[in-house]
């Protein structure tokens, strides 16, 4: 089991992914401050379900009180990001890029770069891994387990920085996790939309013929189905890179 030194996570966005972290991280008797771009006013519903481990801030402040951050915003607002304060700081990011109209990233689009690549350029002072970004919220609280039990899930993760990786692994562990570490953030596209690593290992095959919004939504509520480490390095070794982005 790694070790884990987190007992405070810090939160910037709480939209689904952030805010289905912040359920199973209080869950698993870990401290959340939160955060999004619209005030920690608009926090009091949220907070008040998390309950005493759980308190609203700004970005900036989330960041600060952090041992860990999840920047859980949409790719295209990652500039909005207190890099100041996320500096010499360790960063989950569970971004995706998604291909709509004015949010496309030529870099991206010609794989030039990972995502997390293109993240980790603008907070050049913090260590980015991209974790938590291919596995939905009712499957993170459906699937955890405890360390050892032989239906526990694994989760990949990548990032330049072995140290920070390391504490990622043992925030996941805590969350009820098994961590697969695919190396750098260069490689992180082997778990990324458009790879069979993404999401649907999680859920099991969808029903057919469903336009985009409808998979959507029937990934984000159907029962989470456990996937062992071995498979997640299996679907990872056999991605093949191609066109980059979830088209929206």
């Amino acid at each position: 089991m790694a070790d884990v030194k987190t007992s405070t996570l810090g939160i910037i966005g709480t939209g689904t992914v952030g805010a289905g972290v912040a359920r199973r991280a209080v869950q698993a008797g870990l401290d959340v401050v939160l955060s999004n771009s619209r005030g920690p006013e608009t926090l009091t519903g949220l907070v008040a379900e998390l309950g005493s481990r759980a308190r609203a801030a700004t970005p900036a402040e989330a960041a600060r009180a952090g041992d860990l951050v999840l920047a859980a915003v949409p790719l295209t607002a990652r500039d909005h990001l207190p890099r100041a304060e996320l500096a010499g700081k360790t960063v989950i990011d569970p971004m995706n890029y998604a291909v709509y109209p004015g949010s496309r990233v030529p870099e991206l689009d010609r794989n030039e770069l990972t995502s997390s690549e293109l993240v980790q350029r603008g907070l050049a002072g913090a260590r980015v891994v991209k974790a938590l970004h291919n596995i939905g919220p009712k499957q993170l609280l459906d699937l955890f387990r405890p360390a050892g039990a032989p239906d526990r899930t694994a989760v990949p993760m990548s990032g330049d920085d072995p140290a920070a990786r390391e504490e990622v692994a043992g925030l996941l562990d805590v969350l009820g996790f098994d961590a697969v570490d695919l190396g750098p953030l260069a490689e992180s596209w082997r778990s990324e939309p458009n790879t069979p690593l993404y999401a649907f290992p999680y859920v099991g095959p969808p029903p057919a013929g469903l336009a985009v919004p409808e998979l959507v939504a029937w990934v984000q509520g159907a029962p989470g189905v456990p996937v062992p480490a071995a498979r997640v390095r299996e679907l990872a070794a056999a991605a093949v890179r191609g066109t980059a982005g979830f088209q929206m």
